[in-house]
């Protein structure tokens, strides 16, 4: 029986709660616009005025009415907890880019991270300890009371100031203070309208000059209009939270100043950071709804929604799912890292710290919940930059991962960067002291190069940590590719490769008995077997028809050489006497059958034999056949050393077409980075069969770490192919207990750069200093150093003697065709004793049965070939 399950088709509105004309409404526009496929939000906005808090509860309850799964709005410090008080009570999720809040309500999503922690990290980075602090109670007080709680634990001197309530005469006079004080140390806590019209009254002020320094305590740095300050070389620091230098964001932002305005005669407005953050707060409500459809959970609200109004209130069933579903969002916006703890508010971000130089503004650090403030300042020659190369240490981020960074045996004992050694290691310290700064090596925290999650579009590895300002340089075997060269810069490659094939190394095969018998091929060798036979038997002919190989014995010798006896018959003593005369001498041919068997076997065995032809004929036939062997002997000979001497390894797999073609052998790549993401881009037939093959496999061939997937192919006895880079193939190669082996040829051709943030002041002075080591072919000896020069299993040509297991097959051989001479020998025998016991018994031959023919008249004689030895092609020698 079979069910069908639909997922509802209902598609509950979205809610949205803005001032009217303002720019998140219109960015809350284009974010729609951009998440119109699945799911397919239906908005539903009501333009409200801040402040007015009979306007909001008004257009919160129409909301609430039209059954909105989530608001997405702003707010401000009238209207908060108005705001606050309703999503409690009917569990309605609130998402907002406004100024964070302290509030234990969990139905408040807040987009906007919190600034207070990384305000207090630059100010004691700068070491202040005396300041005004200027603030707006527009956007709370969370952070003034922050500042004051750190300024009371380190004893600063902390002049706090509201903007909102100060005359011109005030803000004057606060300056006029300063000056007498010759302090300088000015921090705005305002929200971007506000502090736009404050810097314009410093600026009429004439104190946008180098003696005072301004710190903006707003995440959008680049949104503030600064050239006035510029010109006035004061010193401003801020806060950028939107990262345009990336290029997905820049695409975006080109988008929006499309939508934004259609009219080419009015100027285009850029993406504000809050703009930013409504665009994700769009991107996150779709999300979360995408995870409640694919979890089947129905968020609809048909029929009345319900009165927000009522007593006691009615809370909507569904909001805790779409809270938990809200809060659990992972995605990468424009915003940088997009997650949020259990009370809704953001976590695990980066902010970037921003100054003002002379050719604009600058990054000059990053915070982060982890690492606290990290200075990442360069230095620019020529350029007035007081925080240079020899004013800070730059993190150098690498990756375990042998010959290139490793730790050394008594790391324990040491600290610092005397803890590593290595290629890169020797690498970072050549670079350091070319560029000229200082550094710290540390090692990446997950272990990985760097690869961006398909899901959450969220960099990892080495990457990730240049992307978001956790490093300054990447020193490591780190591939150059389009995708990385996207959002990090790399210098020219310090070395070339190219992905290679790992596998078990197979064992070595043994010589079989009649191993001697490979340095040709077997048809070749039953061609010489034919050729042997066809020379033996023409030479018998040539023989035979040839008067020349006739030569006249003595009977008597003859006789006595064949070990003859004088016949007991008394008639046949009478007829013997009577025809001896004419029987004194008998014509011979010592090419019988087996003796030109036997004379191509000696020339061919080069040998010799005792014999040798008479005629012209026969001469020529021995010539060519001695040619002949002289060449096969010679090719054979030269082959012979190479296959009797050296143990030939039989590997299953030499290419690869052969994995494609094959599914008996596992194979895969390292589970993030390069080499995996060259076969999922790939679009050639083979290594795109490979992929498909690779990511359906279970269990997974993917390895987290090279020595994982090392592990894995030792330990496999033969069933798992690793595919790496060819650098780091060679290098575990010559490592112990050396039983990998690299096959066939690179698969592609790539080279590793050392890396910095894109935009980063380190890249050319970095790019020079690899050139110049390239240069000076100290790259070249770094590599043999740790490659060859600390290998452990040699050059692969061992000992040059002979293995005894090598010649056991001929001793084989020799032992087994020994007794073949004596069963020879005694079936001759048996054969023998045979025919003279026949021979005895009918008187009809001598003792070794030759034929005697007494009888023959002379006229035969003297025509030695037509004897009738010859006629019957038989001879005494020719046995």
């Amino acid at each position: 029986r079979w069910s069908l399950h639909l997922i509802p088709s209902f598609v509950p509105p979205t809610g949205g709660l803005f001032p009217t004309e303002s720019h998140e409404y219109e960015v809350f526009r284009f974010a729609l616009s951009h998440h119109q496929d699945i799911p397919k939000l239906v908005p539903q906005v009501d333009m409200v005025k801040l402040g007015n808090s009979f306007s909001m509860t008004y257009a919160f309850c129409s909301q609430f009415a039209k059954g909105v799964y989530a608001i997405i709005g702003v707010y401000d410090r009238k209207t908060v907890n108005m705001l606050m008080s309703f999503c409690g009570a009917l569990h309605v999720c609130f998402v907002t880019p406004s100024f964070p809040i302290e509030t234990s309500n969990q139905f408040v999503i807040q987009l906007r991270p919190e600034l207070q922690d990384a305000l207090v990290g630059v100010i004691e980075h700068y070491k202040w300890s005396k300041f005004v602090y200027m603030y707006s109670s527009d956007s709370g007080l969370t952070v003034l009371q922050k500042v004051l709680d750190t300024a009371a634990e380190r004893n600063w001197l902390v002049t706090s100031v509201n903007v909102e309530t100060m005359t011109e005469a005030s803000f004057l006079k606060v300056f006029q203070d300063l000056d007498k004080r010759k302090e300088g140390q000015i921090i705005i806590d305002c929200e971007l309208e506000r502090l736009a019209s404050i810097l314009k009254k410093v600026v009429e002020l004439g104190k946008n000059v180098k003696s005072y320094h301004y710190i903006l305590a707003n995440l959008g740095f680049l949104d503030i209009d600064l050239t006035e300050f510029k010109k006035g070389e004061a010193n401003v620091t801020g806060f950028q939270l939107v990262n345009y230098d990336d290029t997905n964001i820049s695409r975006i932002v080109q988008q929006w100043m499309d939508f934004d305005n259609k009219d080419p005669k009015v100027p285009k407005r850029g993406l504000k950071y809050t703009g930013a953050l409504t665009y994700d707060g769009v991107k996150v409500m779709s999300t979360a709804f995408q995870n409640l459809r694919r979890q089947r959970i129905d968020i609809s609200r048909r029929g009345n929604a319900g009165e927000c109004l009522a007593n006691p209130p009615a809370p909507w069933g569904q909001g805790i799912d779409i809270q938990r579903a809200l809060q659990q969002v992972r995605i990468e916006g424009l915003t940088g890292h997009i997650q949020f703890n259990e009370k809704g508010r953001r976590t695990n971000y980066t902010v970037s710290v921003m100054e003002l130089k002379p050719t604009g503004p600058k990054k000059v650090g990053y915070w982060n919940e982890d690492e606290k403030f990290v200075s990442t300042a360069a230095f620019t020659p020529g350029s007035n930059d007081t925080y240079g190369f020899h004013n800070r240490t730059y993190i150098v981020t690498t990756i375990l991962e042998s010959p290139y960074v490793m730790l050394k045996n008594n790391h324990e004992q040491l600290v610092g960067n005397d803890k590593y050694e290595g290629y890169c290691v020797e690498l970072a310290a050549e670079i350091a002291k070319h560029v000229g700064y200082q550094y710290k090596l540390k090692i990446v925290s997950d272990g990985k190069y760097g690869a961006r999650d398909p899901e959450t579009k969220m960099w990892n590895g080495m990457v990730g940590e240049l992307v978001y300002g956790k490093a300054d340089v990447a020193v490591a075997p780190l591939t150059i590719t389009l995708v990385r060269e996207e959002v990090i810069d790399f210098s020219k490659p310090f070395m070339s490769l190219g992905i290679s094939i790992m596998i078990k190394k197979p064992t070595k095969s043994k010589p079989g008995v009649f191993s001697f018998l490979d340095p040709l091929a077997y048809e070749i060798w039953m061609c010489i077997v034919f050729a042997y036979i066809g020379v033996s038997v023409v030479l018998f002919l040539v023989s035979r028809f040839s008067p020349y190989e006739w030569h006249a014995e003595d009977y008597e010798e003859a006789a006595e050489a064949n070990g003859n006896q004088p016949s007991s018959s008394t008639g046949q003593v009478g007829q013997s006497t009577q025809t001896q005369p004419q029987q004194s001498q008998e014509q011979t041919n010592e090419f019988g059958i087996f003796n030109s068997l036997w004379f191509s076997l000696g020339a061919f065995m080069q040998q010799g034999c005792d014999i040798s032809p008479r005629s012209l004929s026969g001469r020529i036939v021995g010539g060519v056949w001695w040619f002949f062997t002289l060449i096969i002997i010679s090719s054979y000979t030269a082959n012979l050393a190479a296959f009797l001497t050296v143990e030939r390894m039989v590997s299953p797999i030499e290419s690869a077409e052969d994995l494609a073609k094959q599914t008996e052998i596992a194979y895969g790549t390292l589970d993030a980075g390069s080499t995996k993401e060259f076969f999922r881009r790939s679009k050639i037939a083979v290594f795109e069969k490979m992929w498909s093959y690779m990511k359906s496999a279970d269990p997974s061939v993917f390895v987290k770490t090279t020595d994982e997937g090392v592990m894995r192919v030792r330990k496999s006895k033969g069933k798992y192919a690793y595919l790496l880079e060819s650098t780091m193939n060679e290098y575990i190669e010559q490592r112990k207990p050396c039983d990998t082996m690299k096959v066939g040829g690179n698969l592609d051709s790539k080279g590793y750069g050392v890396a910095t943030p894109k935009g980063s002041m380190l890249r050319n002075p970095v790019n020079l200093a690899v050139l110049k080591l390239n240069e000076q072919g100290l790259l070249d000896k770094l590599k043999n150093k740790w490659w060859y020069d600390k290998g452990e299993c040699g050059s692969g040509g061992g000992d040059s003697k002979v293995s005894p297991h090598l010649f056991c097959s001929r001793f084989h051989f020799c032992v087994l065709t020994l007794p073949l001479s004596p069963s020879q020998q005694s079936i001759n025998d048996a054969m023998r004793c045979s025919t003279l016991t026949r021979m005895s018994g009918n008187g009809s031959g001598g003792e070794n049965g030759r034929i005697v023919a007494h009888d023959f008249p002379k006229s035969v004689q003297t025509l030695p070939c037509m004897s009738h030895t010859a006629a019957i092609g038989l001879g005494a020698s020719g046995m």
